[in-house]
């Protein structure tokens, strides 16, 4: 066993093309765990970047031009032939950030699969969070009723999620007592249910509404306090600093937000952390982190940049 040695840092692509497929590579004859599936990638030689690595690590292997990536997460794991930082970067085909077509240049099997039929086996233990990471979106809506009112929230989120503008709300309304949550509730997952909407509900709201949900979202303090995750199908938590997002990575969540990155209207003499200190405080993060505070759909392109997921929005997920 490895346990203990220093990790051996791995550039790792997961290069998506632009129908949303990732590309997936099988370990050839005569390396450790052969047959098993992996997200390609690399040893970083020394002084040299993650980029840099990625870059030749896939050529070498697959033939592809990568020309640019972005930071995601880092994970280490221990395998019994070594001790491995992955580093894990995103490629977006949609945005012509690597070109050229696969070919198996070291004899070694390689497909394109959508997360939603993904079905090969097996894999390495290192890649199975990132097929579940997969399955966020880029945008994650968080609710306003109390604001705009809960009727012409309803009728909003109607037309959200005819759009197929939503993927993943999450339903957060402390200014309504128990009972108008719970008739909010029933509404809300009414909508989102027949349409493959997943919903998930804050700690700020009672447990039994987490259940009936798809999960939770952990506020701050309820994050704190935890020493497992819950016991639901998807969990995410609010982090604001490094030692918030390594305590979100320990215990299993699946994502989290970080902010505020800019000013809000509920913090207006608040300027926000900003880009740079977004970037800093997520650097090591070891699971996928939603940009969130003062954001529109705009800003999503900068949020991936510095290594977000994506962009968590409040008001101008209704607009």
């Amino acid at each position: 066993m490895n346990e203990g040695a220093t990790p051996i840092d791995v550039a790792v692509g997961v290069v998506l093309d632009r129908g949303g497929r990732f590309l997936i590579a099988q370990r050839p004859a005569g390396k450790p765990m052969a047959g098993y599936w992996e997200f390609p990638g690399g040893k970083l030689e020394r002084g040299e970047s993650v980029l840099d690595a990625l870059a030749r690590e896939l050529d070498e292997e697959l033939g592809l031009v990568i020309t640019n990536a972005h930071p995601w997460a880092q994970r280490v794991v221990v395998y019994p032939h070594a001790t491995v930082r992955l580093h894990f970067w995103r490629s977006f085909g949609r945005d012509d950030e690597w070109h050229g077509e696969p070919e198996a240049r070291e004899g070694q099997g390689f497909r394109w699969e959508h997360i939603a039929s993904s079905t090969t086996t097996p894999w390495l233990q290192g890649a199975l969070p990132v097929k579940r990471w997969l399955r966020l979106p880029d945008h994650y809506a968080i609710s306003d009723a109390t604001t705009t009112g809960v009727d012409a929230f309803v009728a909003r989120l109607e037309s959200k999620v005819a759009e197929r503008a939503i993927d993943l709300l999450q339903l957060r309304e402390p200014g309504l007592d128990d009972a108008g949550f719970g008739r909010l509730f029933d509404r809300v997952l009414a909508i989102c249910r027949g349409a493959g909407v997943r919903v998930v509900v804050s700690s700020r709201h009672d447990e039994h509404y987490w259940r009936r949900a798809d999960g939770v979202h952990l506020t701050a303090r309820d994050l704190k306090a935890r020493t497992t995750r819950p016991d639901v199908d998807w969990c995410l938590g609010s982090c604001h600093d490094a030692s918030e997002l390594m305590h979100a990575g320990t215990l299993g969540l699946d994502a989290a937000t970080l902010g505020p990155v800019a000013r809000t209207p509920s913090h207006a003499d608040d300027d926000g952390i900003g880009w740079a200190e977004f970037a800093r405080r997520i650097a090591a993060t070891t699971i996928p982190v939603y940009a969130l505070g003062g954001l529109v759909a705009g800003d999503l392109r900068r949020a991936i940049d510095r290594g977000a997921h994506g962009v968590a929005m409040i008001r101008d997920a209704w607009r």
